[in-house]
């Protein structure tokens, strides 16, 4: 994805430039190094500074990504999942520096000055030539967004979406989920450009619209006024755009950080971390 300038005038929730462009149909392998588990104890490690772990991200840092604008409060889904990842490693919380890194130049060929970025930077083979990235952290599900007080506002699952008139942009992974997984009666709205399945909802030409989750917290804070996201689903079935750490290439930290990443899918400590920052209680309700 790549990040647009966003405003939030009550720390509202916002994202990345993907957010407003097409979800990436295509995602690169990571590049990782392999790592033995002596290699990546803390001491071995070759890091920016000594005895520390650098971690870039933008900033402003937005919610739910980030709580508050603050990275180092733990608090938000990247906020917590770099913790995760640090401790790890075997890094204390007052062992993480943070380091602001614009969104576009931290998988911009050249050194770095972090060990890793995080900040909603899909895994892309372009991308992939110019930087190294972990294996993926956060696998992108699409959302259905809705006006409030609108017919299906209130959808409690995806069979409640069969009649609605749905908006959705031409191309995107969104089109694909709609026809694999809502199936509706009639077929989507679909539009040359994303702003104009936006348009479409805010005008009620459309009674919902299906955009990636990342899109979909962008749109409801910022673009489609009274708008709610009514839940989010997996896109069963379509070509999967992942969140991946970005280090400098031939960074030997990616393998370590890859056994990390192992590691907190395999104890579900990354998935409780997504039902937290990313589920419920930022407004977005499983819908099956």
């Amino acid at each position: 994805m790549a990040r647009p300038a966003m405003l939030s005038a009550l720390g509202a929730l916002a994202l990345v430039a993907a957010a407003c462009a097409p979800a990436a149909e295509t995602t690169g392998a990571s590049s990782p190094s392999p790592a033995s588990s002596a290699a990546c104890t803390k001491d071995q490690l070759k890091l920016v500074t000594a005895g520390k772990l650098t971690v870039g991200t933008d900033k402003p840092a937005y919610e739910p990504w980030f709580k508050g604008d603050d990275p180092s409060s733990g608090q938000g889904f990247e906020s917590a999942v770099a913790y995760a990842v640090a401790g790890e490693l075997g890094f204390q919380r007052d062992e993480v520096a943070w380091s602001v890194v614009k969104f576009d130049t931290a998988f911009a060929p050249g050194a770095k000055q972090f060990d890793f970025d995080v900040n909603q930077v899909s895994i892309t083979p372009d991308r992939a030539k110019a930087v190294d990235f972990s294996k993926g952290y956060y696998a992108v599900k699409q959302a259905v967004v809705a006006v409030e007080g609108g017919k299906y506002a209130d959808a409690k699952d995806l069979a409640s979406l069969k009649d609605a008139k749905i908006g959705v942009q031409v191309g995107t992974t969104a089109l694909q989920a709609i026809k694999d997984v809502i199936k509706p009666s009639q077929d989507p709205n679909v539009y040359n450009e994303q702003i104009d399945a936006i348009n479409a909802l805010k005008n009620k030409q459309v009674e919902a619209l299906v955009v990636d989750l990342p899109t979909a917290f962008f749109v409801t804070a910022a673009q489609v006024e009274n708008s709610k996201i009514v839940g989010q689903f997996n896109a069963t079935g379509t070509a999967g755009e992942e969140f991946g750490l970005v280090f400098q290439k031939g960074n030997p930290l990616v393998g370590c950080v890859n056994q990390a990443i192992d590691k907190l899918k395999a104890n579900g400590d990354l998935a409780k971390i997504e039902k937290e920052w990313l589920g419920s209680a930022a407004g977005a309700p499983e819908l099956s």
